[in-house]
């Protein structure tokens, strides 16, 4: 197969919204990125439209960017207009309430990430270096053409981060705690790295739930029935509905999506003798997994530490996974064995004022953010001469 060439500014490469993701060809689209990151996959954006979790009722309007060239994708990144800052994990909502007092409306914006998501992976697919350049200068053009606010990318590969810096986005950082395995087979050779407080604290925790009578299974999405689906997702909903909002995801989406022969879902779930009690949902990707959805029926002491850490853990031993990425924030991960990592999104707003005033901060939150880095660093909850520390 002859190599794809160079995609140039004088290439006769046109660019189009789309408003479904099924508008263009899934290999084409999936040929852009890699294949180890579910969350960019042609399915599970498919399943996200189709099933309503995103769509002008839930303010995420898909709106996906690609280049094309004689008919074939070239560069393409998943897009969405917004129409409010929910479901994100990148906080602008002071940026919104700046705007609005500048006079100039915030919303809509216009987003390059994975709905509800906040893991890192590629944003900008291209078949190479010029073509993820062409494709930010026209991801430019869309911002100036839309009349929206501004334009942000969530979540980002170093790669796509320095490609938007590039091209004059404002760079924002924040930190999250991942687990790295370091040849570990089995809990206990994880626990004899860590120093003597934390595996303490973590063998008591545990205790505690198996004290209560409560036992793990793991399983995949597409071993389960429709039935144990609707249960799950009822645990899952249960969540969001204390807090008084309806989940991002549906119930078709899962039966759909988490049933397919295949899936990359992973659950974790606990049972107080045949009753499900709580449940993790994960998925698994390259040599990661990602844990992004818990809920459960009552209070235990410790479980949700169990199901969402330690059992991620031990299904990442179980697949032979070296990397745990258990979501959004939380510095009380890090006595558990979770370490922390520098995330990126990029930011281009197209009022002057406001884009000032956002740079100058970002520029002190960027150096804040990596003082705060080093300073958890400081306080590994592993041996101090485990490589991890």
């Amino acid at each position: 197969m002859s190599a794809q060439p160079a995609l140039r500014a004088s290439d006769a490469a046109q660019s189009r919204m789309l408003s479904r993701i099924d508008q263009v060809d899934a290999a084409q689209w999936d040929a852009l990125f890699p294949a180890s990151y579910p969350f960019i996959r042609h399915d599970f954006l498919a399943a996200l439209e189709a099933h309503g979790c995103v769509g002008a009722r839930t303010g995420w309007e898909p709106c996906h960017l690609v280049l094309e060239r004689a008919g074939q994708l070239a560069a393409a990144l998943p897009l969405y207009r917004k129409r409010h800052s929910y479901g994100e994990f990148v906080f602008d909502f002071a940026w919104a309430e700046a705007s609005h007092r500048l006079g100039k409306p915030y919303y809509p914006k216009l987003l390059c990430a994975v709905p509800f998501t906040p893991v890192t992976g590629p944003r900008l697919g291209a078949l190479n270096d010029d073509a993820r350049r062409a494709l930010t200068a026209r991801l430019d053009g869309e911002l100036q053409e839309s009349g929206a606010s501004s334009a942000h990318a969530l979540f980002l590969e170093p790669a796509d981060a320095a490609a938007l810096g590039a091209a004059g986005w404002l760079e924002r950082n924040d930190v999250q705690f991942h687990w790295h395995g370091r040849g570990d087979t089995t809990f206990e050779q994880f626990l004899a790295r860590l120093s003597g407080d934390k595996r303490k604290k973590i063998r008591r925790e545990r205790r505690k739930v198996a004290e209560a009578g409560l036992r793990f299974e793991h399983a995949r999405g597409d071993a389960i029935t429709e039935a144990q689906w609707v249960e799950v997702f009822a645990l899952y909903s249960n969540t969001y509905e204390e807090r008084g909002q309806a989940p991002y995801l549906t119930l078709e989406f899962f039966l759909d999506y988490g049933r397919a022969p295949g899936t990359p879902l992973r659950l974790v779930l606990a049972r107080e003798g045949t009753r499900l009690v709580a449940v993790a949902i994960t998925l698994a990707g390259g040599d990661t997994l990602y844990g992004r959805h818990w809920g459960c029926a009552g209070r235990y002491d410790g479980l949700h530490f169990e199901t969402c850490y330690y059992q991620g853990i031990e299904l990442c031993l179980a697949e032979g996974l070296t990397h745990f990425d258990a979501g959004a924030q939380g510095a009380h991960k890090l006595a558990r064995g979770f370490t922390p990592v520098i995330t990126r999104s990029a930011h281009k707003l197209a009022d002057p004022r406001l884009a000032a005033a956002v740079a100058d901060y970002l520029s002190r939150e960027r150096a804040a953010v990596g003082h705060e880095k080093n300073l958890l660093a400081a306080h590994s909850p592993y041996r101090a001469d485990d490589c991890d520390g």
